[in-house]
């Protein structure tokens, strides 16, 4: 009520000055008042759109003069409208078993002094809402059909008029009693859904009533809410849907919405194994699936539910991303083509932080998805903690105020409303291209899964929910009163469906709906599945390209635009790159721009986000550069070829946990684009933990999903104190096996640029997890010369010591294995103390460790003492990787000494004077 709370108590001669006022200057009066004075009809518009004021239509007492009580009284009246629409939904009918409580009413006419005698005086402010000068008694009948009801709309807290209008109208002209304009065709549908819903259910509970299932009982007009989302996004023009959604009714929806067979999911509860499956499996409901659903339209639109670990909300930035890049790759972003659908329970949408970060990313440039309909079936209770407990906003969807997004309260209980504000939703979506949240208030039948049991923590709650009849029992009673269908007729579809599920669990002859895979799908069938050995890691592929073409794509990013006027510290980066071209030694950026440059010129597309890449957290990479007047930017990397891809580069906004959930979805969606995510220092990733635990790492395993995603992780002990100096290399190492990823810890940059090209030349697709450098970016041994990126080169997974000759070998006393920065600290050692009898090699791919390879090392400097040495600390790093591998396996047979720092309980020291005596410690222990 911010914009009229001065309404309802202004002095009537006060307002009778402030309309002279606005009679003789319209301008002069605060806009509120003045909006006030439009909106009563008490202007008129001219033909070019200005407005007069006409005082002829205020209202007069009998002796023809203006009669400021009533005009009071319409201000009061307003005022009352206005109440209606901003709180009306805590007095609305929005929740099924009277859980939810409105803690301060305000609907009450004597707040807006007005009283009973006022009933039956006629207002015109009834025009407000779309209706003629009518009584009081009316103008509260429609208020409480239209905002009392089932359904409760919050939308005064969009900032936007135009959309506060559209929806204003759409909700205002609307005929709540008439069913919400539904049809009889729209009336038999949803009881043909609650049907395939309700009963699903019950076909589970009887059938397998000692397993998990998540239903949906109490919540099952969700699948009437679905279904007509998709529906109405095909007649807005959707061609393809992605969801994301928890446990809980998730089986359902793969039946009901999806399509998949019973076969099928009858089949995972007999405990059946698929047949050649690789990995471990996931339960049955969190696998994904896709289908295409043939709409009420008679439209066809591809529907994918995305698979999801128990971290629930993690799959939101998943789904978002998986959206962005099929908008960006088969729809021309043009994303009213396709809808992301998040489903949510209460608790969880109220009380993950990654749901504030996904909401926060959806209308920025790096990350919109054109809008995202947010489904909250809203159980009212959370495992065992009540709504008080779960939350300080009075709604589980207080995320919506952060996107100025409308939420549509919902009775679960009423699926005609909930029909009602799907295709409400939908049509919002679409016009504004912003999210849309559908509170859906329903409850949970059993405990958090069928074998809990919730008697113990809510007995009160719990004794309403045993007596609640089923949502399709009170549909069907509605419309036999309603004369809409007749009883019999109710029952015997109910029926039919139920022996239908008898005879398919009896015969098992359900199939799948056919699937016509898009062309990024067939492109992840067409790669090689089986990749589960150790063969296809010993040696990389030839990922060199032509020196000419390297020259040239040099050239290329060292040269600026005419038209283009840099900064002036812009000038001397690049008098720097020059020269480096020039003496043969390429550093870091441009062995990495170098490397997306020629998959670009392959036709591939790069993306990278994470915060700040597009200049680089350590002011190295430069790809998009800002001219000097702040107006122009240039893509170093544009204009390489008329046909080449495109480097999608954005600096992402402060998360880490959406933004890489974000990127590992992009990179779902096509296996012919090379996907990066970069975090501005490797210990960020700790904030993004759940996606590399339940995503990133196992994805495979669990749901058969390949995924090529790159991670960036600045690595490297430089006296940065204890937060910026470790990526947490072990904790990576501890995920693997399997050859569910790559980890790395390149020290080159053209081995980075092989590195990154492997990602696109391999016949299959790995995550990637590289430590990536630091101080190494400008370090004056990372440098690496033209022919390194040629033709018959490739990623070098082991580096052996360029200093050590064929015949030299066997002067070699000590071998040093190491991986990344710690190598520039002992080669320099080396080289300053003339210690010929050391050896230094690094391993730039730590896993898969290249077993082959490291026999051969360890063979050539056979009798040498062999030690590992690293900068982390002794319960860091790599130590316990390395020395399980080798101390441990036959085929190498060795005795491993370590060199470090000692186990500490913090990453790194915060002194920098500590750090130096520390490192230059380990560099002397390891030569001593």
């Amino acid at each position: 009520m911010s914009n009229f709370s001065q309404l309802s108590n202004a002095n009537p001669r006060y307002i009778e000055n402030l309309y002279q006022q606005f009679l003789t200057d319209p301008e002069s009066i605060d806009q509120s008042w003045k909006d006030f004075f439009l909106g009563f009809d008490y202007a008129s518009a001219n033909q070019n759109g200005s407005y007069e004021p006409n005082a002829a239509a205020l209202p007069k007492t009998a002796d023809g003069t203006t009669d400021w009580g009533h005009v009071r009284k319409e201000l009061s009246v307003f005022a009352l409208i206005k109440a209606y629409r901003v709180r009306g939904h805590m007095d609305a009918a929005i929740d099924p078993i009277n859980e939810f409580d409105d803690p301060d009413a305000v609907l009450d006419l004597t707040r807006f002094e007005l009283a009973e005698s006022d009933l039956d005086v006629v207002f015109h402010a009834a025009e407000q809402l779309f209706l003629p000068p009518s009584t009081l008694r009316e103008i509260i009948a429609h208020l409480d059909k239209v905002y009392l009801g089932a359904l409760g709309v919050e939308f005064d807290h969009i900032f936007l008029r135009e959309k506060r209008r559209w929806l204003r109208t759409r909700i205002e002209k609307h005929e709540p009693e008439n069913a919400f304009s539904l049809s009889k065709t729209d009336k038999e549908h949803i009881l043909s859904r609650l049907n395939d819903a309700v009963g699903f259910e019950d076909f589970l509970k009887v059938k397998y009533p000692a397993q998990k299932r998540f239903g949906l009982e109490g919540g099952e007009a969700a699948i009437v809410g679905l279904d007509g989302i998709i529906n109405q996004a095909a007649v807005e023009g959707v061609e393809e849907v992605v969801i994301g959604m928890a446990h809980r009714g998730r089986l359902n929806v793969l039946a009901n919405i999806m399509g998949k067979s019973y076969e099928s999911i009858f089949q995972e509860f007999e405990g059946v194994v698929p047949d050649k499956v690789k990995g471990d499996g996931d339960v049955k409901y969190h696998m994904g699936f896709s289908s295409i659903m043939k709409t009420t339209s008679d439209k066809e639109v591809h529907v994918k539910l995305a698979p999801n670990p128990s971290h629930l909300e993690a799959v939101g930035p998943v789904v978002e991303g998986f959206a962005r890049a099929k908008a960006d790759m088969l729809y021309g972003n043009d994303y009213d083509k396709i809808l992301p659908i998040l489903i949510h329970g209460d608790a969880a949408v109220a009380g993950q932080g990654v749901v504030f970060e996904t909401a926060q990313m959806s209308e920025l440039d790096a990350y919109t998805t054109g809008g995202t309909i947010h489904y909250v079936i809203n159980n009212q209770i959370g495992f065992t903690t009540d709504q008080d407990d779960a939350r300080t906003s009075i709604y589980c969807t207080g995320v919506a105020s952060v996107t100025q997004s409308p939420v549509f309260h919902v009775n679960g209980d009423d699926p005609e409303a909930v029909l009602y504000v799907s295709r409400l939703a939908v049509e919002y979506r679409n016009k504004f291209n912003s999210d849309v949240y559908i509170d859906m208030l329903c409850y949970r039948k059993h405990g958090h899964n069928e074998g809990d049991d919730p008697g113990y923590t809510q007995p009160g709650m719990y004794e309403k929910v045993k007596k609640h009849p089923d949502v399709r029992k009170l549909y069907i009673a509605q419309l036999v009163e309603r004369g809409d269908i007749a009883e019999k007729e109710a029952k015997k579809l109910g029926k039919e469906f139920k022996d239908r599920l008898q005879d398919i669990h009896t015969s098992v002859k359900s199939k799948d709906i056919p699937y016509r895979y898009q062309p990024p799908e067939e492109a992840w069938r067409a790669l090689e599945s089986d990749h589960w050995e150790m063969k296809f890691f010993e040696q990389s592929p030839e990922t060199g390209v032509a020196l000419d073409k390297v020259k040239s794509i040099l050239s290329h990013l060292v040269t600026l635009p005419e038209d283009f006027a840099p900064v002036k510290k812009v000038n001397r980066l690049f008098e720097g790159y020059r020269k480096s071209i020039e003496a043969n030694k390429l550093d870091w950026a441009l062995g990495e721009l170098t490397s997306y440059a020629t998959l670009l010129m392959d036709g591939h597309n790069v993306r990278m986000s994470g915060q700040d890449v597009r200049r680089g957290t350590f002011s190295h990479r430069h790809a998009v550069l800002t001219s000097a007047d702040g107006n122009q930017k240039l893509n170093r990397l544009d204009g390489l070829s008329d046909d080449q891809g495109k480097l999608l580069i954005f600096n992402s906004l402060l998360s880490e946990f959406a933004v890489l959930g974000f990127e590992y979805g992009y990179a779902t969606a096509s296996p012919d684009n090379l996907v990066i995510w970069e975090a501005q220092f490797g210990d960020f990733a700790n904030g993004a933990m759940t996606i590399f635990d339940q995503f990133i790492s196992s994805g495979e395993s669990k749901w058969s999903r390949m995924n090529g995603l790159a991670v960036l992780l600045p690595h490297g002990y430089e006296g940065q104190g204890p937060e910026h100096s470790s990526a947490r290399l072990e904790r990576f190492l501890q995920l693997c096996a399997e050859f569910n990823m790559i980890v790395t810890n390149v020290t080159m940059p053209a081995n980075f640029f092989h590195l990154m090209r492997r990602q696109l030349a391999w016949d299959f697709r790995k995550p990637l997890i590289n430590m990536a450098p630091k101080s190494g970016l400008r370090h004056a041994m990372a440098v690496s010369p033209v022919e390194d990126f040629g033709p018959g080169t490739r990623f070098q997974e082991i580096l052996d010591d360029p200093t050590v000759t064929k015949t030299g070998n066997k002067k070699v006393k000590r071998l040093l294995l190491c991986t990344g920065k710690v190598y520039f600290d002992l080669a320099q050692y080396k080289e300053q103390n003339q210690r010929d009898d050391v050896a230094i090699v690094r391993l730039e791919q730590l896993f898969p460790l290249p077993t082959k390879q490291m026999q051969a090392i360890l063979k050539r400097y056979k009798g040498a003492e062999v030690m590992w040495v690293q900068e982390e600390s002794r319960n860091a790093g790599a130590w316990s990787y390395i020395s399980e591998h080798m101390l441990y396996n036959e085929a190498f047979g060795i005795k491993l000494a370590y060199v470090g720092r000692p186990g500490t309980a913090s990453p790194a020291t915060g002194y920098k004077k500590v750090h130096v005596k520390e490192q230059t410690a380990l560099v002397e222990k390891a030569f001593a």
